[in-house]
């Protein structure tokens, strides 16, 4: 996310983002071009049936391959498998890629094509592999929510819209304040092949309005405290768990809120754990305060916003099962 208060919406742009000296002149707030947005699958065209994961029989090796704009991808190689069961971040390797005729193309130490099916590898040593595309699933799509949880699907419980499809639109916040919470929701980004970092599917679960789960086309990108899974700029994910942008995608958080003392003084840290797409992301991590620009912490409990960054997420199934008193 671009630090700013999360309660902010998206602004439109006040001048042309020309180059960094015009932009430096300008008198309105710094505001930023976002990138071209997809969100039907069926009109994500060649850059998106190229785009996804692959691997050979057994899961190892595995590769994702994600498209970066105009014609060109990159491929990011997994010799010991999909996160978490690889061999480690530090083993991970990247190659650039580009479009020719409906086939990604790539050389260097790796070299290869894929067409959207498969793909073929081969590395300086003369190894050769040939991969299949995968559809990897989050176990949890679909949880129900607990009998006492509250379920934010219309305006009994949420402050925000809903598209026609029912989705809620990012910038949506729960009507009701929580204190400790176990909290489940299905997001689907866009798909924005033209942006990059945090101009791609940028989003964020603020817990009580203070702390932040990234939300982030983080799909084949190293791991980052600025990524999907981070606690925003305070704790970068344990693994990059990210599946390719436009499938749906889960967080399941079981959150403990920060404890008080009588005068109103912080005796504890918030903690949380995080399993994205079912895999721990954050384990038990210790909260030191309020992320970017969010609410200040006191012993009240706080609402959770679906942060508005102007990129179209939307969520399904979102709801919040309180767990006893934040003050226990």
């Amino acid at each position: 996310m671009h630090p700013r208060h999360p309660r902010d919406r998206f602004r439109p742009m006040a001048c042309q983002l020309l180059a960094l000296a015009l932009l430096a002149s300008c008198t309105a707030p710094p505001v930023f071009l976002l990138p071209a947005a997809i969100v039907d699958p069926t009109q994500a065209g060649i850059q998106g049936q190229l785009q996804g994961e692959y691997a050979a029989p057994g899961g190892t090796p595995a590769a994702q391959i994600v498209a970066v704009g105009d014609g060109r991808f990159r491929l990011r190689w997994w010799p010991g498998g999909f996160p978490p069961a690889s061999s480690g971040e530090q083993k991970a390797a990247t190659v650039e890629a580009r479009l020719s005729d409906d086939t990604v193309i790539f050389s260097g130490s790796l070299a290869g094509a894929a067409d959207g099916t498969s793909l073929t590898v081969a590395n300086s040593k003369g190894m050769r592999w040939t991969l299949t595309r995968q559809e990897r699933r989050s176990p949890t799509l679909g949880l129900p929510a607990p009998a006492d949880a509250v379920v934010l699907n219309s305006a009994v419980t949420t402050e925000g819209t809903f598209d026609a499809q029912g989705h809620l639109q990012r910038g949506a916040r729960s009507l009701e304040a929580f204190g400790d919470a176990r909290i489940h929701l299905e997001y689907r980004l866009p798909f924005e092949p033209d942006g990059e970092g945090q101009f791609r599917g940028n989003s964020g679960v603020y817990l009580q309005s203070r702390y932040e789960v990234q939300v982030l086309d983080s799909f084949g990108r190293p791991i980052g405290d600025r990524e999907a899974g981070a606690l925003y700029q305070q704790a970068a994910p344990l693994v990059n768990a990210a599946l390719p942008p436009l499938v749906w995608q889960t967080y399941d958080i079981e959150f403990r809120a920060a404890r008080f003392n009588i005068a109103g003084k912080k005796i504890a840290n918030a903690r949380v754990t995080v399993r994205h797409n079912g895999i721990v992301v954050q384990n038990d991590t210790e909260i030191t305060g309020p992320t970017g620009q969010g609410d200040a912490e006191s012993p009240a409990k706080g609402i959770l916003l679906l942060q508005d960054h102007g990129n179209p997420v939307v969520y399904r199934n979102v709801w919040i099962q309180p767990l006893g008193d934040q003050n226990d």
